[in-house]
């Protein structure tokens, strides 16, 4: 639980600080977009199929705090630091920069308790190292449709 605190203390102090671009709606926006997502896709991969868990193998009232204070501010920074105007070669490279970053902290996650609270069923490093990517590509497409209803608002 310790390091699920530091975590979620340090990734919000970072998330806001630094957030330069994205707007208190599109803020909005991700944050709820992460938990309903991140909720939609712990359902079947962690409660029907015990790929994996946060603490416990049940749902359980800590596990809440990954979804709802953890997640979110990781993809703020990811958006907000994105290379949008850059060359397809930068964009390439900041995505696998936050790929690795991601697998890394998966370890850390799995840590015993104090520091840890993930645990893997039958899930690997390796699926992880499959689905993130898509899961990055879902968010950047999410901001890029919300970036787009903002825009279409403003013509009204």
């Amino acid at each position: 639980m310790i390091g699920l605190a530091i975590a979620i203390i340090l990734f919000n102090l970072i998330a806001f600080i630094t957030n330069k671009k994205l707007t208190g709606n599109q803020i909005f926006h991700i944050w709820t977009f992460t938990i309903a997502f991140q909720h939609m896709f712990d359902v079947f991969i962690d409660l029907k199929y015990h790929a994996y868990w946060y603490f416990t193998k049940q749902a359980d009232w800590k596990g809440i705090l990954v979804h709802t204070v953890l997640l979110p501010p990781v993809n703020m920074m990811f958006l907000n630091w994105y290379p949008f105007k850059r060359p397809i070669k930068k964009q390439i490279c900041y995505f696998i920069f936050w790929l690795v970053g991601i697998l890394l902290y998966e370890l850390v996650t799995l840590l015993p308790e104090p520091w840890g609270y993930f645990h893997y069923g039958w899930w690997n490093l390796g699926y992880s190292a499959i689905i993130d990517p898509v899961l990055l590509l879902i968010v950047l497409g999410c901001y890029k449709w919300i970036c787009k209803l903002e825009n279409n608002l403003s013509k009204c």
